[in-house]
């Protein structure tokens, strides 16, 4: 089905694999409508309760491909616009999935390759990566991936990012907010699968939740309508089949029913 990746599931768990390792997992229309279709196909699947997103060879993803950049700087404006928005309906489909997404990031990730890892929910990455926003240095800007990248590392350090284009070490985009983890690259799948051991042993409909509610307080002050939301949602939350399993189940000393 896929020309560019590879989908490998392995129980709940279920890796997209960026396959086009002699550039760099670099990313074209292709790539772009694949990893889109990829993510919904996933998302939609009960059986899978984690979605890993990796790049086959010695690097994440290189970004954009240059051959499409270059017959995107040749198209009209109305299909410029048409072309960026297949970009952002893709890390879309990939931030907006209902289930805990984790990039896993070895070698390069740049420009869209950064905007990759911060629409996940969550990033490991080895410590031979490297991280850029590097479209200023094509006389462009990191438009589309913008958001999620601004959300992983805010707006003080975008705004020098986004414009010196540097390259960011793995312990620096730690000590940013971009990823979460980095480990040496032998170790890199031992750090992701204690990290998706950890999300398994959770409340699948309280992790998609646990987004909305990011998604629905970030940013806002914290007022009387806030705390009116949170009161709201918790006690729908507890309300829930799920809830109630699970808090037996933690009375019960047994496992809770989605762990079985």
């Amino acid at each position: 089905m896929y020309q560019t990746l590879e989908i490998e599931r392995q129980g709940k768990v279920a890796t997209i694999w960026m396959n086009r390792p002699a550039v760099f997992n670099a990313f074209d229309e292709q790539l772009i409508a694949e990893l889109a279709a990829a993510c919904k196909e996933l998302d939609a699947d009960s059986g899978v309760r984690v979605v890993v997103l990796g790049g086959r060879g010695k690097h994440f993803s290189a970004g954009a491909d240059l051959n499409w950049m270059k017959r995107a700087s040749q198209f009209t404006h109305e299909q410029n616009v048409e072309d960026a928005r297949k970009f952002a309906g893709m890390l879309r489909a990939l931030s907006g999935m209902s289930k805990p997404t984790i990039a896993r990031v070895q070698g390069a990730a740049l420009g869209g390759g950064t905007g990759l890892t911060a629409a996940c929910d969550m990033a490991v990455a080895s410590d031979d990566a490297v991280f850029s926003t590097s479209e200023a240095r094509f006389g462009i800007i990191p438009s589309v991936i913008s958001p999620y990248v601004l959300r992983a590392i805010g707006p003080r350090h975008a705004l020098r990012y986004f414009q010196s284009a540097e390259r960011i070490s793995a312990e620096r985009a730690l000590a940013i907010g971009l990823v979460g983890d980095v480990v040496p690259l032998a170790e890199l799948d031992a750090c992701l699968g204690k990290l998706v051991d950890t999300l398994l042993q959770c409340g699948p409909l309280a992790q998609k939740a646990a987004k909305d509610l990011i998604a629905a307080v970030s940013g806002r002050p914290i007022d009387d309508a806030v705390s009116e939301e949170t009161a709201q949602r918790i006690a729908r939350q507890r309300a829930t089949d799920e809830a109630k399993d699970g808090i037996g189940a933690f009375l019960d000393k047994r496992p809770a029913s989605w762990l079985s």
